[in-house]
């Protein structure tokens, strides 16, 4: 999970280094080299069965496809608007937006101390949001906020279908993500104005930071509990800032590192607070 955080991270750092590739393009080369690599990694973990579960995929399968989608295409779409900081901070509210989703759709109890991480990351993201007023930076920021919202949906449409007795499998709905988010982007993208060496990069994304990575994280899943991979994913963030920082001198700001501060402070002490919790059980 460690490596996956990792690999995850190194999105933002190459998407400063392309040359021509813009917005939906860079979204689009992404996304077809991840669906290309898909088709033939998953058939090694599931077998040709991985393809029959897509031709006899169900309501929710697709929706979670389609939530797969958005969170590819807004990726990469918010770091072309937006410094990797801001991008990856909004990303690790994820957790305690997925709690509030699933508390209004399938009334999931939040613990009173997830209400109050809640309130204290809430604060530091729109401490984050307030500081970009007037700035295009600030839709960047947007756009990557619906990232752990199409997340949160995801989850608590994985919950429900288990809830109801039917075990969605995300596996396939990773593919499927893929290539929605391909199909959607290939218009928006004309005209390409990619080099090769922009497609490369893009390629090496796809393979090594989108694919693979997406894949272990599901094999991790089987392995890990919830609050483990959620304190693991936040590495993310680490990782995405000095990587950034290290290899593309876009250091981060004050307000991003208050404000992220603020999140990442909130998560651990939830998470933390949780284990105390069950430790006393």
């Amino acid at each position: 999970m460690v490596l996956v955080a990792l690999l995850w991270s190194t999105a933002g750092v190459v998407t400063r280094h392309l040359e021509f590739a813009r917005s939906f393009e860079v979204t689009f080369w992404r996304s077809l080299f991840a669906a290309l690599s898909l088709l033939f990694i998953l058939p090694y973990f599931q077998g040709r069965s991985v393809f029959q579960k897509i031709r006899n995929a169900g309501a929710a399968l697709w929706l979670s496809g389609a939530c797969w989608g958005v969170m590819f295409t807004a990726y990469m779409v918010a770091f072309t608007l937006t410094t990797v900081g801001n991008v990856l901070v909004t990303l690790a509210v994820g957790p305690l937006l997925t709690a509030v989703v699933a508390r209004i759709f399938i009334g999931y109890r939040v613990p009173a101390r997830t209400w109050l991480a809640i309130v204290v990351a809430g604060a530091g993201i729109a401490y984050m949001f307030a500081s970009q007023v007037g700035s295009a930076s600030l839709l960047g920021s947007l756009v990557a906020l619906s990232i752990p919202i199409a997340a949160a949906v995801n989850w608590t449409i994985s919950q429900h279908s288990h809830d109801q007795g039917h075990a969605l499998d995300l596996v396939p709905a990773v593919l499927m993500g893929a290539l929605l988010s391909t199909m959607a982007t290939c218009l928006l993208a004309y005209p390409f104005q990619a080099s090769v060496h922009d497609v490369t990069l893009l390629g090496l994304l796809g393979v090594f930071q989108l694919a693979i990575p997406c894949v272990l994280c599901m094999v991790c899943a089987r392995v890990l509990h919830a609050p483990e991979i959620s304190l693991l994913q936040l590495l993310e963030v680490i990782f995405g800032i000095f990587l950034a920082w290290l290899w593309a001198n876009e250091a981060p700001d004050v307000t991003v590192l208050l404000g992220g501060g603020l999140v990442i402070f909130a998560l651990l002490a939830n998470e933390w607070m949780g284990w105390k919790q069950k430790s006393l059980l």
